[in-house]
């Protein structure tokens, strides 16, 4: 792929030069959890076409923002992951999403597409590290067939694709459902009632999820 440049003496220029392509900042988003197979990729960016993400992840290892993993065992199949200069990016995204959530959010359209991971991480930007400073706790979310977990530690917090080991919380509930959680507009306990939602594990931890993701003020 071309690299196309602002030919500009600029520190954010020049990061734009590397990340300000299309798709390319949601590609590292999906990376934000773990490392992806492109399969994984491919699912998780409708509308991004097979060549268009080959190219952009040649691109991004050429750039030493992405580079090739072995899945663990029982995988052990190739995948794509951040590198240490990718990682650093989380901060980026979770900026983008926190000003989404307040200013750019709002109700979703008619065909729009929805993933849990997506969720998650709208979540984690905003998460308040002040709210949490006394929390550790893994929370484990079950949505449709996605299940993801989030580990709080004294005001820290890391999302990740994958069941939980050992988790304290455990909600189980649909897409549509999660998506208003994650906007806060819907309490855990308020979809318990409604119905089609579960809560189960640690009760106190489960009664911090509302202090630690305040609702965005927009």
């Amino acid at each position: 792929m071309n690299r196309r440049s602002y030919h500009q003496y600029c520190a954010t220029a020049r990061a734009l030069d590397v990340v300000g392509e299309r798709w390319t900042l949601l590609l590292v988003r999906e990376l934000l959890t773990g490392p992806k197979r492109f399969g994984d990729l491919q699912a998780n960016l409708p509308g991004m076409g097979t060549g268009l993400l080959a190219a952009r992840l040649r691109f991004l290892q050429d750039a030493g923002v992405v580079g090739p993993v072995t899945l663990p065992p029982p995988a052990r199949t190739a995948a794509y992951a951040l590198t240490e200069a990718g990682a650093e990016l989380e901060p980026v995204v979770m900026a983008l999403a926190g000003w989404g959530m307040r200013w750019a959010y709002g109700e979703r359209d008619e065909g729009e597409t929805f993933r849990p991971g997506w969720a998650v991480l709208g979540m984690q930007a905003r998460f308040d590290p002040a709210a949490a400073a006394d929390v550790s706790a893994v929370y484990e979310f079950r949505v449709d067939d996605d299940v993801f977990h989030v580990r709080v530690h004294h005001g820290t917090i890391e999302s990740v694709h994958g069941p939980a080991q050992h988790p304290d919380v455990v909600v189980e509930t649909t897409g549509d459902v999660f998506a208003d959680l994650a906007a806060g507009r819907l309490s855990a306990a308020e979809a318990v009632r409604a119905g089609g939602t579960t809560v189960t594990g640690d009760r106190q931890a489960a009664r911090r999820l509302r202090s630690m993701f305040p609702v965005p003020r927009g």
